[in-house]
């Protein structure tokens, strides 16, 4: 007998073989991989088993003989709708995305992943070969994903990395460098118990930002403390929640970095209800230069992140990979600059 999985070998599974392991015919099984709906549901999930098992990957080049481009890419976000709408990051890489397609006969799916339901929906998306590429933003780490669209055989590309030794092409930002740049700003302007709200831990990015905040401490001689170190979510409510944490292990702080502006704009109000002016008593930095920073009073000085900018590059290199135009591994990974913004409130 077979054990699960001994199958994967180096010859590519067919479609014969599922509806075989499957017990069901291959008109079936085919079916069931482009996603149709005219199938029982014990078949649909007999097939889907198999599918697993034997690692059948349906045949990108035959399909697109048969039925040709689907002309539609999918940008996943990982995300509730609330994140979605509320973080003017996404508003902004969205808008990349959407102006370099502009010019392209390419239609863009905005595609939220919140169950295991929606990732599944989505998978058969991709195997059925629905689309002719992905671009993923806000991956946690460890988020399969990403492995599961290679092994699909489904151009990809990441907005932001889940490590420093991502192999997934993608496009980020100098997130260490722009907060180091922050909290430098800090500095010079005499601040020395500078305090910081990461965002959340199992992004990237708020890894970096937080080394970038460390870093720049470092290089000014002055040691970390961890008392002045709150992780947020990267929402306004765990800018305001992590704020009054500071406030409470170290009320003598006079300055904070928040790793995005929305952060920023909660920290803000709590400062606020505490009594404490800003910048007279806390200087105030954040990430993203978006809206939220020009709004606040005083206006937020803050790390422009060229989000519109990484959503053209994302599209570019996508749109690459599924014309056939792979480069050097270089060419695959770019890294885009930042800029801190000085306004009033630091």
């Amino acid at each position: 007998m077979t054990a699960p999985g001994a199958a994967r070998h180096t010859r590519r599974p067919t479609l014969e073989e599922v509806a075989a392991r499957a017990g069901v015919g291959r008109g079936t099984a085919s079916r069931v991989v482009n996603g149709s709906p005219t199938v029982s549901a014990r078949s649909r999930a007999a097939v889907q088993a198999a599918v697993e098992e034997l690692g059948y990957v349906p045949n990108g080049s035959a399909r697109a003989l048969a039925a040709g481009s689907t002309d539609s890419i999918a940008l996943v976000v990982p995300e509730s709708e609330t994140r979605l709408f509320a973080e003017p990051y996404f508003s902004g890489t969205v808008s990349g995305v959407a102006t370099a397609l502009a010019d392209t006969e390419k239609q863009l799916l905005l595609t939220l992943l919140r169950t295991p339901k929606e990732r599944e929906r989505f998978a058969r998306y991709v195997r059925a070969r629905r689309i002719d590429g992905v671009l993923l933003v806000s991956m946690h780490a460890g988020d399969p994903l990403p492995e599961l669209l290679q092994r699909y055989e489904m151009p990809t590309v990441l907005g932001g990395r889940r490590s420093a030794d991502e192999q997934v092409p993608y496009v980020d930002c100098d997130n260490p460098g722009g907060a180091e740049a922050a909290v430098a700003h800090l500095l010079a302007r005499g601040r020395r118990r500078i305090a910081t709200v990461t965002g959340s831990l199992d992004l990237y990015a708020a890894q970096c930002r937080l080394e970038g905040y460390r870093a720049a401490l470092r290089h000014g001689g002055h040691p970390g403390d961890p008392r002045l170190v709150a992780q947020g979510d990267f929402t306004e409510e765990g800018g305001h929640r992590a704020m009054g944490e500071l406030l409470e292990r170290c009320p003598q702080l006079d300055a904070v970095f928040c790793a995005s502006d929305l952060m920023a704009s909660g920290a803000r109000l709590a400062l606020r209800e505490a009594g404490r002016r800003v910048p007279d008593d806390v200087a105030l930095v954040g990430f993203d230069d978006s809206a939220v920073a020009r709004h606040l009073d005083p206006p937020l000085t803050s790390v422009r992140q060229p989000m519109e900018l990484m959503g053209r590059e994302m599209t570019g290199l996508l749109l690459d990979q599924i014309a056939g135009r792979t480069g050097e591994s270089a060419a695959r990974h770019r890294l885009l600059p930042t800029e801190l913004v000085p306004r009033g409130s630091s």
